[in-house]
């Protein structure tokens, strides 16, 4: 199965949380990173007044369930600092699943597709840039 996953970053250094956070995806089991967009600096879109974010799109292969790669997306943030203090605040790493192959997923926690993902540049430039066709398979 292929899974999209929305990168970002606007606390500390950015570009390094990044490289980080996908180190950290290489190393676990059931998770191949196939393509990793290009990194592009975006302005903050909702929430409060922050700094600018890096953002970037990686496309994996994965045999894990949707709810067991969230799982792990979450403990990549947390090991990477990340604090859910304010919605929309700033973060030192934001790891979301945009697209897991064809699935519709509507639970507490997580939709597949992203709700808001077609609405933000920042999420379809780098997308779009890894996989032109990507319109046609949502």
């Amino acid at each position: 199965m292929y899974a999209y996953i929305g990168i970002g970053s606007n606390l500390g250094n950015r570009l390094e949380n990044i490289n980080k956070a996908i180190e950290l995806l290489r190393k676990n089991h059931g998770i191949k990173i196939k393509k990793v967009s290009s990194i592009i600096e975006t302005k903050p879109v909702g929430g409060p007044t922050q700094e600018n974010f890096l953002n970037g799109v990686i496309k994996i292969k994965t045999d894990l369930e949707p709810m067991s790669l969230l799982l792990i997306l979450q403990n990549i943030e947390k090991k990477l600092g990340r604090v859910r203090m304010i919605k929309n605040g700033p973060r030192s790493i934001d790891l979301d699943i945009l697209l897991y192959d064809n699935q519709k997923i509507n639970a507490p926690g997580l939709k597949i597709p992203h709700p808001r993902m077609l609405e933000r540049e920042f999420v379809m430039k780098p997308l779009l840039e890894i996989e032109s066709d990507i319109l046609s398979k949502i």
